[in-house]
């Protein structure tokens, strides 16, 4: 026989049904303790001490010779026992995860920001892998280059950047004067300084360019990562809380293997 759907008391109550996250819950604590009960049923099955046994009596030849107390080791580790445990740990996780797997196939939500319907019918797996990316794409975003604030910034549609106003600055050269300190004379020439004077001899016209966003624009980015973060959480709490659809599937998988 196959899987079959079936109650459980080990997953639902009179008084109310277990909803997924509680089998998520429960999953994790099975999975832990097949892991280490295996494992110990492995290293067992690994020591032949435990599993060899022996029993021996001693019978002199006459009713005269020496006598011997009987000499025995029990056998600790039965392979048929061990067997018939790994099947009861085995089905109980086979059941556990069949059940959270077809639970999982029904449970969806829809995601909804600013009370409309981004998402509908979100899987609970995608919702949880799309909370995760959301993470990522939050640190992301907060982490964009914005325009130096100290600038006046204005679209420059033609190249798809932000650009400054022109800003006209003179460009300079030193040009050599002479400045007579004395005049020449019959017994001395004439004493001059030379120095320097900055002249204009041109203009620049600077516009600064950039690639970067406007802080108002980031700003506008994160809130929107972080509505939709907790639109994605909400989506996957309501997912999560719906009623549990058994799978029973370690009898006939391990019926199969074990018995």
């Amino acid at each position: 026989m196959g899987p079959s759907l079936r109650p459980n008391p080990n997953f639902q109550t009179d008084q109310h049904m277990t909803k997924l996250n509680q089998i998520v819950a429960v999953e994790k604590g099975v999975k832990s303790r097949s892991l280490q009960e295996l494992t110990q049923a492995h290293h067992d099955l690994q020591k032949p001490q435990l599993l060899n046994g022996i029993s021996r009596t001693y019978q002199p030849r006459d009713e005269e010779g020496e006598r011997f107390p009987p000499e025995s080791t029990r056998v600790q580790v039965r392979t048929d026992d061990v067997l018939k445990k790994t099947k009861e740990i085995l089905t109980r996780l086979f059941d556990v995860t069949a059940t959270k797997d077809l639970t999982n196939c029904h449970a969806k939500a829809d995601v909804r920001v600013d009370g409309k319907v981004l998402l509908k019918g979100a899987p609970a797996t995608y919702l949880l892998f799309l909370e995760k990316q959301l993470v990522d794409l939050h640190t992301f975003v907060k982490k964009l280059p914005t325009l130096d604030p100290s600038e006046t910034w204005t679209p420059d549609p033609a190249q798809g950047l932000w650009a400054t106003e022109p800003v006209q600055t003179a460009k300079t050269k030193k040009v050599p004067r002479n400045h007579v300190k004395a005049e020449a004379t019959e017994k001395h020439p004439a004493q001059v300084e030379v120095y320097y004077e900055d002249i204009v001899v041109g203009y620049w016209k600077t516009v600064k360019y950039s690639g970067a966003l406007p802080a108002l624009r980031v700003h506008e980015l994160l809130e929107r990562v972080e509505k939709l973060q907790q639109a994605v959480k909400f989506a996957r709490e309501e997912a999560n809380a719906v009623e549990v659809q058994e799978l029973k599937s370690g009898d006939a998988i391990l019926g199969y293997l074990l018995s």
